[in-house]
């Protein structure tokens, strides 16, 4: 089935209400207020099915200009807007600003009804109708159908009913593929059930059981039950009136405004770069102007920067604005918003969001790509921008797109793909360049070294980037070669000068004849004949190539000394002892047997037992 979203909007007591309970049976007045007064405060819900396979949710906004921030919250995700102007009053001031705020959130599609038909005469109709097909030229509205009604007697439903479903059947549906996205504009307790929330789910699917995160705060919950308009229902898509019935949280907890999304895939902001439209009957919008910003469900005190260099913006023009947010908002790329004056509350432009992470400079072309450029496009400024390019999950997060459109557009852009990582070609071949240029000079300066230690050349080149980013890197150029835990030129090979190798075999010979009562590093090192420093980087190559093992930081054993020690050890395997039989058996003082036996215990060889030890 199709669920398009119907959006009333019009001046107050212009019949909106009465309207939707002619077509469709139900009263969205639901507060005691409201029944008491005649007038709509807050939103009303009710639905319409003109087709077998079209639903049509119908939602109902106050008219009253107390009252336009509870008629944004509801006129976020309408997909037709049923435009009320009531025959015997005509265009009113919220029938322009209800007008305004339609075009500015980008509405594409209207029905007009003419209603109280009945208490005027036929001059005075056709009249309306003329002030009202003046009023839409030029708009959205110039070709929509102006149909002349009456909630009291029923006249002229029948035919606003069919032009609905007519204008329904154009409409986009929803994407249910997207992210989920859920803007609450209802939360509230049912006994028996505990805290509700509903909304309008303007993308993606939700169901029973599944995880949502709450925004801002991020905050985990599981939906216990669903329903779709007032049915139960197992899951609910894009487009889809949405009740969910949420354990985890109190509905005190809860505000209009706040947003279920995706699990782990979304992150609120408290600071946006935007496309400004400023009406024309607006006051020029100075630079760091207070406004209040209206988006989806939420509203929220916020101060325009204007990125263009400007100080003010001019009515009827468009401008690209920073908006600094008093309290963080989940919001993506694409999403419509609507700007009121601060004080007086008036409603004085909108737009459409750019970039939720804007960097702290925002150059007028970097906007107007994000704004007008192709997915490719975009995909391929954001990875530029970071050092290293930008994982998927960061830029589904950035964007708001799916994965499998990110990855086509980074083909399309020529990035380079490194598992899930994005990269600037341009970028990628300056740091195999820097690999390059780290080998280089570590090999000039440690000729007897096989390789640089893999993390130490990591840290240099890409310390912000994934480890899988600086393996592609090292796959970049043959001539790189990774072994363990070092890296090296492929041109490089550790040769050893004849001096080197006669200072090499001398201390090998030096720990290989003391066996378990080794000396100090440093009488080792002296044994070399070589300098110092010179003489330790031959030890740790004996290190790495095994013939030597470090025990402990001064403690150095031959490899055959350590050989014969696990032989030993394992003639006597299961057997319990003491560090005095340890002694016995090998012949040395407490200073080896302590840290020989510690490192036992670290290589599995024995474990200790409180007081005894027992070869494992």
């Amino acid at each position: 089935m199709k669920h398009v979203v119907i959006g009333t909007a019009g001046h107050i007591d212009h019949g909106k209400t009465a309207l939707v309970e002619a077509l469709t049976g139900v009263n969205t007045d639901r507060l005691k207020e409201e029944k008491e007064r005649g007038i709509s405060i807050d939103l009303g819900f009710a639905h319409l099915d003109p087709a077998p396979d079209l639903r049509l949710s119908i939602i109902d906004v106050p008219g009253h200009e107390r009252f336009i921030r509870n008629m944004l919250a509801g006129a976020a995700g309408i997909d037709i807007v049923l435009f009320v102007v009531a025959a015997d009053e005509s265009i009113r001031p919220q029938t322009r600003e209800h007008f305004d705020i339609c075009r500015l959130l980008g509405i594409s599609r209207g029905v007009v009804a003419l209603t109280k038909a009945d208490l005027v005469e036929r001059d005075l109709l056709d009249l309306a109708r003329c002030e009202v097909e003046e009023f839409a030229k030029g708009s959205f509205l110039e070709t929509a159908p102006v149909i002349a009604v009456s909630a009291r007697t029923g006249a002229g439903i029948e035919e606003l009913r069919s032009a609905l479903a007519a204008a329904a059947v154009s409409v986009r549906e929803k994407d249910s593929s997207r992210w989920f996205r859920l803007p609450i504009d209802r939360a509230f307790t049912m006994k028996g059930f505990g805290t509700v929330v509903t909304g309008t789910l303007i993308a993606g699917v939700v169901g029973v059981e599944d995880e949502v995160e709450l925004h801002p705060g991020g905050r985990r919950l599981r939906v216990r039950g669903l329903q779709v308009h007032n049915e139960p229902a197992r899951t609910a898509t894009a487009g889809q009136r949405t009740a969910l019935n949420l354990t985890g949280i109190e509905a005190a907890e809860l505000r209009r405004g706040m947003v279920l999304s995706a699990p782990g895939r979304f992150h609120a902001t408290a600071q946006v770069d935007c496309s400004l439209v400023l009406l024309p009957g607006a006051p020029p919008l100075k630079h760091r102007a207070p406004v209040h910003f209206h988006s989806g469900a939420a509203e929220l005190v916020g101060e325009v920067r204007i990125l263009s260099g400007r100080t003010m913006i001019e009515p009827g023009s468009t401008d690209y604005v920073r908006v600094l947010l008093r309290e963080p908002l989940l919001t993506l790329p694409g999403d419509r918003f609507i700007v009121r004056r601060f004080s007086p509350v008036t409603t004085i432009g909108g737009g459409v969001v750019l970039d939720i992470a804007p960097p702290t400079r925002a150059p007028v072309g970097r906007l107007e790509t994000l704004r007008c450029g192709a997915i490719a496009e975009r995909i391929a400024l954001l990875a530029r921008e970071s050092d290293g390019g930008r994982g998927l999950a960061a830029l589904v997060a950035r964007t708001g797109l799916r994965e499998a459109e990110i990855e086509e557009a980074a083909r399309v852009a020529g990035l380079v793909i490194l598992s899930g990582w994005f990269a600037d070609p341009i970028w990628f071949s300056a740091k195999v360049a820097a690999v390059r240029a780290e080998l280089t000079a570590f090999h000039r300066q440690n000729p007897l070294l096989e390789g640089m230690p893999r993390e130490d050349l990591r840290g240099r080149v890409v310390p912000d980037a994934p480890s899988a980013v600086f393996d592609a890197l090292l796959t970049g150029a043959p001539e790189f070669v990774a072994a363990g835990d070092t890296v090296r030129l492929s041109s490089h090979r550790a040769a050893l000068r004849d001096a080197d190798k006669e200072a090499t075999e001398r201390m090998e010979a030096a720990l290989e004849a003391a066996g378990f009562a080794v000396p100090p590093v440093e009488e080792v090192l002296a044994t070399a004949g070589i300098e110092p420093a010179r003489a330790r980087t031959l030890l740790h190559l004996l290190l790495r190539e095994k013939k030597l093992i470090r025990v402990g930081d001064d403690l150095v054993f031959h490899a055959a000394a350590i050989a014969r020690l696990r032989e030993l050890l394992t003639q006597r395997k299961g057997l319990r002892f003491a560090v005095a039989d340890f002694k016995t058996w090998t012949g040395i003082s407490r200073k080896y047997a302590i840290p020989l036996l510690e490192f036992l215990d670290r290589e599995r060889v024995t474990r200790r037992d409180g007081d005894v030890r027992v070869v494992l």
